[in-house]
């Protein structure tokens, strides 16, 4: 395995939008955080359709604001976002803004969306990261704005889908589980940082009292997985092109925490 200096270990949390991060990331991101680790957020886009009342500047005001507050809960540094809601794309342009933004990071841990999930968002911020990743060290690929490549391992791993199912229903089936327990009340101020999204998620999606289904959902992720307490569970990507085959650095930093299950 490539060796994992956790005082010089750079971690990306990608995601779609606002809030996505706290419901299925923060708790890994906290513990990785607190293993001495450099941690980044960021989402894609800017959150503007998160209300139903409120204009799209305004809702895009708002919640960057609170995933700066979220941010600062987890001591992460935070990136703007590059798209407006349901504008996430799979293309040449977009591609190459997100290529620019990962090599400013050069991140050696990527953390990301399941390639299946239940909305296209999330799905297209997996695919442009985890392509932005994989042509990082491309001499002859040109992000925009212009950024040097750089030629470090890099390990992607991908969350649970939003309800621990994908979009034809079929159950998440983790690989590595974390042990969020010790870091499950910083993840839930991270989540309570977004307070304009109580009201729009019960009346869209019936979610009543949002935190509280981000906990249900860490407990019946440990659950599933023959445990008790809570969870995050997660999918290592392949490792072509990105890094050697024994190469899992979320295990190795998070070693205390982390169980690997058998998922043939």
């Amino acid at each position: 395995m490539v060796g994992v200096d956790t005082h010089s270990c750079i971690v990306l949390a990608a995601a779609a939008h606002p809030d996505d991060i706290e419901f299925y990331f923060a708790g890994t991101l906290l513990l990785l955080k607190a293993a001495g680790c450099e941690i980044h957020m960021w989402t894609l886009a800017d959150g503007s359709c998160g209300d139903m009342t409120r204009s799209r500047e305004e809702t895009a005001r708002i919640r960057r604001a609170e995933s700066e507050a979220s941010a600062a809960v987890a001591g992460a540094h935070m990136h703007g976002p590059l798209f407006e809601d349901l504008a996430i794309f799979y293309d040449r342009e977009s591609l190459a803004a997100v290529g620019a933004v990962v090599r400013e990071i050069r991140p050696h841990i990527v953390l990301t969306h399941s390639p299946q999930d239940y909305m296209e968002d999330h799905q297209n911020t997996c695919r442009l990261v985890a392509t932005a990743a994989f042509s990082r060290s491309f001499p002859n690929y040109a992000t925009s704005p212009s950024r040097p490549p750089y030629d470090a391992a890099v390990r992607l791993y991908h969350a649970a889908p939003h309800g621990l199912r994908d979009a034809l229903g079929a159950p998440f089936r983790p690989d590595l589980l974390i042990d969020i327990g010790s870091v499950l009340d910083a993840k839930r101020r991270m989540l309570a940082c977004h307070r304009s999204q109580q009201s729009w998620l019960e009346e869209t999606q019936g979610m009543d009292v949002w935190v509280e289904e981000m906990t249900g959902l860490s407990r019946e992720m440990a659950r599933r997985c023959g445990r008790t307490g809570f969870a995050e569970g997660w999918r290592r990507r392949s490792h072509y092109g990105f890094c050697p085959a024994d190469h899992d650095p979320l295990a190795s930093v998070l070693s205390p925490h982390a169980i690997h299950l058998d998922n043939t």
